[in-house]
């Protein structure tokens, strides 16, 4: 038990500081999330289910944490109070795949006032496949489509995803430690891509996962059943074949390999551009002019990716939607921004 009033704030705490507010005034739900980069995120989900009457304020735990952060933070120091007028939005890590084969992914799954993002994080979000193109065009502002990164995360998931279910099966064993989520994202690593030839990095991807999986078959020989259910679960939960990298790492997809991926096709669209404006400019003083004002207009490709909100077409954001739906019946179409009082 904390010492001080706001050691003990739980979801009966805000909700008899609404009573004590003025009756015209809007009810407030806190919404505490993991760390800074996921307030933008959680503030654009929550928005649509604001009405004239409610609104959500998005935060770190920190007050109650001492600027401790992450989901131990964000739950563990919430879970007894979360509820109508104070939740937790959280990634959903493997908890969600664990399906209750852990605490941390029954807390996730039984207290309906923990939100999570079903794929494994929000940068997995941020990679979401068909919205990378876009991302480059706002970066470069050059629409020519170069790269297909749709195919290629396609690709790259139906190579991967034979270990993903046996990384699975690990962590939903008692022997988990044999098979660790560094050793899977050590083998999954495609190192240095060619954007012209991403064949070759598949194709290595493809062998070394392959000698990982029939070093997988021979040490589990009686293992064929169990890993068929758990690959039939993973189905039910909505992960295939050609979607794993939603559910592997954000950390390893987001900066081993979408980022570097987009820098690349970013920097032949940039050099592209460039090219084009010294063909067209009919003097030097107007190719400086015209040079300047487009890297004036340039954006950074990290923080982009950061700020990409495509994912709001992905099945997993249609998930996130559902969940907050059944606590909170979304009264109008998502805004992408909302004004707090």
């Amino acid at each position: 038990m904390g010492h001080r009033l706001k050691d003990n704030i739980t979801s009966r705490y805000v909700e008899a500081a609404n009573k004590l507010a003025s009756k015209h005034a809007r009810h407030k739900v806190i919404a505490y999330v993991e760390s800074y980069e996921d307030v933008f995120f959680w503030r654009t989900v929550l928005s649509r289910f604001e009405t004239p009457n409610r609104y959500f304020e998005v935060m770190l735990p920190s007050r109650m944490a001492h600027l401790e952060r992450g989901k131990k933070a964000a739950i563990s120091n919430l879970l007894d109070g979360v509820g109508q007028d104070m939740i937790a939005c959280v990634d959903a890590d493997y908890d969600y795949l664990m399906q209750g084969a852990s605490p941390g992914s029954r807390i996730l799954l039984d207290n309906p006032y923990v939100f999570h993002t079903f794929a494994y994080a929000i940068e997995n979000l941020q990679c979401y496949a068909p919205s990378l193109h876009n991302v480059a065009v706002a970066v470069v502002l050059n629409d020519h489509s170069i790269f297909d990164f749709n195919d290629f995360l396609r690709q790259y998931s139906e190579a991967i995803y034979p270990l993903f279910i046996w990384n699975i099966w690990y962590y939903r064993s008692t022997h988990y430690g044999e098979f660790t989520m560094t050793d899977f994202n050590h083998i999954i690593e495609t190192g240095d891509i060619n954007i012209d030839h991403p064949e070759i990095a598949l194709e290595r991807l493809r062998k070394k996962v392959g000698r990982a999986v029939e070093n997988m078959r021979r040490k589990n020989p009686d293992a064929r059943e169990s890993y068929q259910q758990v690959k039939e679960d993973m189905k039910r939960l909505g992960v295939n074949a050609h979607n794993t990298y939603l559910y592997i790492q954000g950390h390893q997809l987001f900066d081993h390999i979408v980022l570097p991926l987009l820098e690349r096709v970013c920097s032949r669209l940039l050099r592209e551009r460039e090219r084009e404006i010294g063909r067209q400019a009919r003097h030097n003083m107007q190719y400086q002019t015209e040079m300047s004002s487009y890297k004036n207009s340039v954006g950074d490709v990290k923080s982009m990716l950061k700020r990409n909100m495509g994912y709001a077409f992905s099945p997993q954001y249609e998930q996130i939607v559902e969940a907050l739906n059944a606590a909170w019946p979304a009264t109008s179409p998502a805004p992408l921004y909302s004004n707090n009082p």
